[in-house]
């Protein structure tokens, strides 16, 4: 168990969390013809867009109720009737998910009652469903935004059923996963003939495709129909401890048990949601599969020399930070700094000693002496700054391309990962080599000619 230390400073020199309205609206980015709507001022979308612009160099459609000062004081109802009416008028979207900001939560907005009013008024939104989920800046963070959209979704559009249908399964995946994660796993559960709904499939949707035309929402994704019909599946299988809350609730309201599996990344993890599928599709596991996880193990032998006694600094969302932390720690390295931004129940499960809340300042501080450090992008100036070799993990990634299909789960993203990060270790390993061998030791510094005799300094002496 890891000792958590809260944060206590007064202010974020170097921030690492992200806030949730941000995480509530890439939720809804996962959703076929989605619109997420910002309920605030430009600004806070204005943040949002670039930072997902960056991050998967897709264009983001996002839309704000671009509340000011007056609005803001005098409630936001018209703000977010036009803001309704606009959208549906120009983008016909088949959903709008409504996400709260600081201002319009600290004035306290009553979304719920605003909506029933627009839509008594305006009955030309039908066709449309409108989800809101309260995600306030100065609450929880990122994971916890994406978390609460999700159960939003759950809660307003999964209708209570008693049908089952044995073969089809819902995948609830977390915001650590990368649209070639969801990939995978998808591709994984069809592998044993069974059908899965991914809530949200952001492998649909930002997954780097080119439209035919353009589109003033997501093309591609997960669509309503298939949401809806998320209650009649045979199990759910949750991925991240912060899916739990929306699985427990479809439970609840459709009997769909669940299970969770807080990481795909690994050998033993891997093991447990292969046999999962098997069990639910009464089949044998196929030799793809087979041949993966062999593939697998010899990658930990070829891997461990370099892994071993090797210490590591990462500082991520606390499910991408449980994930990473146990795949080093199965590896043979040691996590001496684990920074998380805001708290979350999985932490307390993190291969550290201590999970420190903080920010990239904190990382920086106490990250010194560590052989290699894994975070996203902004963490490239403290690597500078420490000399120390730097692993890119997690959103915002803004300084590479292809991290949208960057896969980490499953026997094969996890033989990928050990190759991508030993190689890390092993150049680090030659550089070392080089600087600390002998001039006299090295072939590419030897001088032409005969080399002189040992004792000739001291004959040259006499």
């Amino acid at each position: 168990m890891a000792t958590i230390i809260p944060g206590r400073k007064a202010c974020t020199t170097n921030p690492l969390k992200m806030s949730a309205p941000i995480g509530a609206a890439l939720a809804f980015l996962g959703m076929d013809r989605a619109l997420p709507l910002l309920h605030g001022s430009q600004g806070c979308t204005a943040f949002g867009l670039v930072l997902f612009v960056r991050h998967f160099r897709e264009t983001i459609p996002l839309q704000t109720t671009a509340m000011n000062e007056v609005t803001t004081i005098l409630g936001g109802l018209e703000n977010i009737e036009q803001a309704l009416l606009n959208i549906k008028k120009r983008a016909n979207p088949a959903l709008i998910g409504i996400c709260s900001t600081g201002i319009t939560e600290a004035k306290g907005d009553d979304v719920a009652g605003f909506l029933k009013l627009i839509r008594d008024k305006h009955p030309e939104l039908a066709g449309t469903e409108v989800v809101y989920t309260s995600t306030p800046d100065f609450v929880g963070g990122f994971s916890d935004g994406w978390a609460k959209a999700v159960s939003a979704m759950v809660d307003a559009l999964v209708p209570p059923t008693k049908v089952r249908t044995p073969w089809q399964v819902n995948i609830l995946a977390g915001c650590h996963l990368t649209p070639g994660d969801i990939e995978e796993i998808r591709e994984t559960v069809e592998a044993f003939g069974l059908t899965p709904i991914v809530l949200p499939d952001l492998s649909g949707s930002l997954d780097g495709h080119i439209p035919e035309t353009f589109l003033p929402h997501t093309l591609g994704g997960t669509r309503l129909a298939d949401v809806k019909r998320m209650g009649a599946s045979a199990i759910t299988i949750a991925i991240g401890e912060q899916m739990r809350p929306a699985a427990a609730l479809l439970e609840k309201k459709a009997g769909v048990p669940f299970r969770v599996f807080e990481r795909l990344t690994g050998l033993a993890a891997c093991d447990a949601f292969i046999a999962l599928l098997s069990d639910l599709s009464e089949q044998d596991v196929p030799l793809k599969y087979r041949r993966q996880r062999s593939q697998l193990q010899d990658a930990m032998l070829d891997g461990h020399f370099y892994f071993g006694e090797q210490k590591v600094a990462i500082a991520a969302e606390p499910d991408l930070l449980f994930a990473l932390s146990h795949f080093f720690a199965d590896m043979g390295a040691t996590v001496s700094c684990a920074i998380a931004p805001q708290d979350a129940p999985v932490l307390a499960r993190v291969a550290a000693e201590t999970v420190r809340i903080g920010d990239l300042g904190d990382f920086e501080e106490h990250a010194a002496g560590c052989d290699l450090l894994v975070t996203h992008s902004h963490g490239r100036q403290a690597a500078a700054r420490l000399g120390i070799p730097f692993w890119r993990a997690g959103l915002p990634t803004f300084d590479r391309l292809g991290v949208a299909h960057k896969v980490s789960v499953g026997y094969r993203g996890t033989r990928d990962l050990i190759f991508e990060v030993g190689n890390v270790f092993m150049e680090q390993l030659h550089a070392h080599e080089q600087h600390v061998t002998p001039a006299s030791l090295r072939p590419d510094l030897h001088r032409a000619g005969p080399a002189p005799a040992v004792d000739a300094p001291a004959r040259a002496g006499h």
